[in-house]
């Protein structure tokens, strides 16, 4: 019972007002007389969703892989750039202008050049992932790593523990929490980066394909239909990074305690 109330105080109010604005999308579309071509209701959305699922869910498997993919290569990139600004700073006044400029230049402008680099294959789309990721991860970890609790440090130190036992035993658990953070924000943004960039790279198979040969067949219901289930594929793997986030530091469970 416990477990069904938390369920539905968490989520009564987010699918509540997703109900109210479906309906009133629907309700505006009908007595709008609006083209279905140009703005399809939700009622056939839905049914897009059921007659394409398994069209869909081939090339939601697609963009899925490349995800998961460019999200740990550029979480494990991110990372090993924080710790490397971290150690010296002299490292950081030469890495950090280049992650600014990196960062300017939006991941998806890279694709056409990518393309053209390595092809028609996966790797074009796993790199722009991997660009879209890495950048946050890098911000977030870099400043778990710098706010670690310098006594901690001093004392392992002063045990005689090498710097690998530092980083393994203070440093890394300490700077955790910090690095999901950056992960969370990465994964919100990684499955329409991974989309955008089949639509631009020349793939065969994925959402973003399926996106474009559904506009140019003028059927906005099945555009929609991807869309929606871009958007679930992003809020599962956000929860799944929070659950991992979760498992990997059970101290903060102790101490954090639940809104009202």
């Amino acid at each position: 019972m416990d477990v069904l109330h938390t369920v539905i105080r968490r989520g009564g109010p987010p699918i509540t007002l997703l109900a109210v604005l479906l309906g009133v999308w629907e309700a505006w579309i009908r007595l709008a007389d609006v083209d279905p071509s140009v703005l399809a209701p939700p009622s056939r959305v839905a049914r897009a969703l059921v007659d394409t699922s398994g069209t869909l869910t081939d090339h939601a498997a697609t963009t899925l892989a490349e995800t998961a993919i460019g999200l740990v290569i550029g979480a494990l990139v991110g990372v090993a750039i924080a710790a490397l600004v971290n150690v010296s700073s002299h490292i950081r006044r030469a890495v950090e202008p280049l992650l600014v400029v990196l960062q300017t230049v939006p991941a998806i402008v890279l694709a056409p050049v990518l393309v053209l680099a390595l092809g028609f294959g996966w790797a074009p789309r796993i790199v722009v992932v991997v660009l879209i990721v890495f950048f946050p991860v890098a911000i977030a970890a870099a400043g778990a790593f710098a706010a670690v609790d310098p006594d901690r440090l001093d004392l392992v130190r002063s045990l005689g523990g090498s710097r690998w036992d530092v980083l393994r035993h203070v440093t890394l658990p300490g700077a955790l929490p910090g690095i999901f953070d950056g992960v969370r924000i990465s994964a919100a943004y990684s499955v329409a980066g991974a989309a955008i960039a089949e639509q631009i790279g020349g793939a065969r198979s994925g959402l973003g394909l399926y996106i474009v040969r559904s506009q140019r067949s003028f059927r906005a219901d099945q555009v929609l239909a991807g869309v929606v289930v871009i958007a679930v594929l992003s809020l599962g793997i956000y929860t799944l990074v929070t659950i991992l986030a979760r498992r990997a530091t059970p101290w903060l469970s102790h101490t954090t305690k639940e809104p009202a």
